[in-house]
């Protein structure tokens, strides 16, 4: 019971922990890796300590206690002291640029915070959390006679786990739920250990307590409404204005008040003869302005995408002019990469509506939830869809030159025509090295617009939205107006190449706001900081054989160890390639972990079946698999027929997870300590996280090489150590 309540208890807590700490920790969303990993490496100490004296479940009340405090301290703080910041990779001049997080006060006096300490510190205090659970699953699978069994237990609660957060994801629910059904399970536990006493009780209160008040304290202030998408903690505030994750993220406004972005591209097309568009679709629809102007401008038709179901759907709800209940528009709640892929209508126009997320696509790697948007493939997929002249915009505050000129260069190839690059306010040239404002990319191949700006060199647009639609909204003589102050410069922007070529994102290495193929700098500090802690962590947790050092080597188990190594890369892969195949959607991301959940268990229950002890062949196929998919490209099969465009990548994606499972669990039956073996596996699986960042100097596909590394060292540790403990015994001989 308890290998199954541990398990259940462990994967809940963590997608608890996961979901919370980044919506409550400023900027931690960026970074949600480092809750995973802390779980993992909790777990690991957990079970390295499973025959300690010392009960660490008994003490999770108050560890958790204490971290809930401390992101609720750091959160007011950030909100109430403006003298402070955090910095978040110098996005002054980044090497990878992080949407939400301009400095608020670039004073010289800020108290400026790196990031890394935040993540260096909620990284401990998460760790701690989960040790307790860690030693409550090792002594289960010490106290269980079959290891196999019990690690099937152990994968069935697992499967609970996800299977009850998806569902309460699906519903919207609150945290504090979350956080009810993790302390009433730790609760159990204690009870059952006679441990729960009344202080503890307590204290789990507190935490629901705590978990129950945050919002309400938010909502207190300017927000009106605070709900719970799968992706982000969502505020709406009485202005319209939504925030996520406690950032800034869109406003609702009405047809004659929002920004003059939303139309310029149809008074662009108008003021260069052309018709007004028929079909029209736009990615990143969010709460509607986008969809709301191109109505006003006699649209036919609009397919409109959006990946957040409550951001949708407060769309839907409050957006003053209600373009959702259009009939013209038609919803769909999809990736967008995904829908383009998949549609077979021909648009007029495609749209890329601010498009920009505030949170990773899981935590398992560092891509965003649109960052197979920004790809070659995906460009490629935009310029089918078109009809012959139609166009292409994507607009946004970029950031970086680097960013716009990537995006200028993926449009090239895919169109086949020089894209027209729009600032706001007008630059002449924009430098790829120099930081930039709201910058549109117009891309169409019928060159009515193109020669538009020829004839009349430059357009102006009225600052006053209402006006836009006037006689005098948008001219080609400024000196029409009585305030030519009040009129914005539209002409094309030269991007100048300082910088040398930016490399174009592709499916397999899709991180268009990352400079080049590099592992950033902040990267490198955190792998070197949060694997310093974690070092420090297991040293001071592994059983001691007296005074300061661990016991002996023979004690490590080298071969679990880098089977949780290779894993966690394995298991990287299979959620970045079937986000690309399905989408980057919640439901997808608990799909594929259910899916590798139940590939382990079927490599349990083949264990338990097979009598046979050789890992020798698991080993050889589980490679030649992971060189398959090193080697092949996933893009290749994606305009295939169905079989072949799901199968053969899903087979590459999934089927060594099979293998590896078989190699595990045949490992973990002969292990003799089964607590040390978990926790070692479990301790090499943080490994494999912290060395995920390479997939930004690798991609993804190479990273498998990586894990291949860890897999031929698993093979080989356990027999090296068998010569030197052979060694050893003829030299006592």
């Amino acid at each position: 019971m308890n290998l199954f309540l541990a398990g259940f208890l462990v994967l809940f807590f963590e997608l608890t922990c996961i979901r919370w700490f980044a919506a409550y920790v400023v900027f931690l969303q960026f970074f949600t890796n480092v809750v995973l990993l802390a779980s993992f490496l909790g777990m690991s100490c957990g079970c390295m300590i499973a025959r300690g004296k010392r009960d660490w479940l008994a003490l999770f009340p108050v560890i958790v206690l204490g971290a809930v405090t401390a992101a609720i301290l750091m959160l007011t703080v950030y909100n109430e002291w403006s003298g402070i910041e955090i910095d978040v990779g110098n996005q002054v001049s980044p090497q990878l640029v992080f949407y939400g997080t301009e400095y608020r006060n670039p004073d010289v006096a800020t108290f400026v915070v790196p990031i890394e300490a935040v993540a260096g510190l909620f990284f401990v205090l998460i760790s701690l959390m989960f040790v307790g659970l860690g030693q409550v699953l090792g002594r289960a699978f010490d106290a269980y006679p079959d290891r196999v069994k019990g690690y099937v237990l152990n994968i069935g609660g697992s499967l609970a786990g996800i299977v009850l957060f998806s569902a309460i994801s699906f519903l919207e629910t609150p945290p504090v739920v979350w956080f009810a059904i993790s302390c009433g399970g730790v609760a159990w536990l204690l009870y059952d250990s006679d441990t729960l006493t009344k202080s503890r009780a307590l204290a789990l209160v507190l935490i629901v307590g705590a978990i129950f008040v945050i919002p309400l304290r938010i909502d207190a202030g300017s927000h009106s409404e605070t709900r719970w998408s799968p992706y982000y903690a969502v505020n709406l505030a009485r202005n319209n204005a939504i925030t996520v994750n406690v950032i800034g993220h869109q406003l609702m406004a009405r047809f004659d008040t929002a920004g003059a972005q939303y139309s310029l591209i149809h008074l662009l097309e108008r003021e260069s003869g052309g018709k007004p568009f028929e079909n029209v679709l736009i990615i990143g629809a969010g709460s509607g302005n986008d969809v709301d102007n191109a109505l006003h401008f006699g649209v036919k038709h609009i397919d409109a995408v959006e990946i957040d179901p409550v951001i949708l759907d407060m769309g839907v709800r409050h957006n003053p002019d209600h373009p959702y209940q259009d009939p013209r528009v038609e919803q769909h709640l999809d990736d967008g990469r995904h829908f383009l892929r998949t549609t077979n209508r021909k648009y007029d126009l495609v749209v890329y509506g601010l498009v920009d997320s505030l949170v990773l696509h899981s935590s398992y790697s560092n891509i965003r939830l649109e960052s197979f948007l920004f790809t070659q493939q995906a460009f490629d997929d935009i310029a089918r869809v078109l009809k012959p002249g139609g166009a292409f915009v994507a607009y946004n505050v970029f950031r970086q030159g680097w960013v716009v000129q990537r995006v200028v260069t993926m449009a090239r190839r895919a169109f086949g025509c020089n894209p027209l690059v729009l600032s706001f306010p007008y630059k002449a040239a924009l430098k790829a090295s120099e930081p930039t404002g709201f910058t549109m990319v117009v891309t169409s191949c019928n060159h009515a617009l193109a020669s538009a700006f020829e004839q009349h060199h430059a357009f102006w647009l009225n600052a006053v939205p209402a006006d836009n639609l006037g006689v005098d909204g948008f001219t080609v003589d400024p000196a029409r107006t009585s305030d030519p102050q009040l009129w914005y410069k539209i002409a094309p922007t030269t991007l100048v190449a300082d910088q040398g070529p930016i490399m174009p994102a592709v499916d397999d290495w899709p991180f268009p706001y990352l400079h080049g193929p590099i592992i950033p700098r902040l990267d490198i500090r955190s792998m070197a900081l949060l694997g310093t802690l974690g070092l420090l962590m297991v040293y001071l947790f592994l059983p001691k054989s007296g005074g300061f050092l661990p016991r002996s080597v023979g004690g490590i188990d080298g071969r679990m160890f880098f089977l949780g190594a290779g894993f966690m890369l394995l298991e990287t892969r299979a959620v970045v390639q079937m986000a690309l195949l399905f989408g980057s959607t919640w439901i997808v991301n608990s799909l594929v972990f259910f899916s590798v959940l139940v590939l382990i268990l079927l490599a349990n229950l083949y264990v338990l079946k097979t009598s046979s002890k050789r890992l020798w062949p698991h080993y050889v196929t589980l490679v030649i698999f992971l060189f398959m998919a090193a080697v092949v490209p996933v893009d290749i099969f994606l305009n295939s027929s169905l079989p072949l465009r799901i199968g053969l990548p899903c087979l590459l994606a999934l089927g060594p997870v099979l293998f590896a499972g078989v190699i595990f669990a045949r490992s973990f039956a002969d292990t003799v300590n089964p607590d040390m073996a978990f926790g070692f596996n479990v301790a090499g699986a943080v490994v494999g996280g912290l060395a995920e960042p390479f997939s930004m100097l690798l991609g993804f596909r190479h990273l498998l090489l990586l894990a291949v590394l860890f897999y031929l060292l698993s093979a080989w540790v356990p027999m090296f150590d068998m010569r030197l403990l052979a060694s050893k015994k003829r030299g006592c001989g």
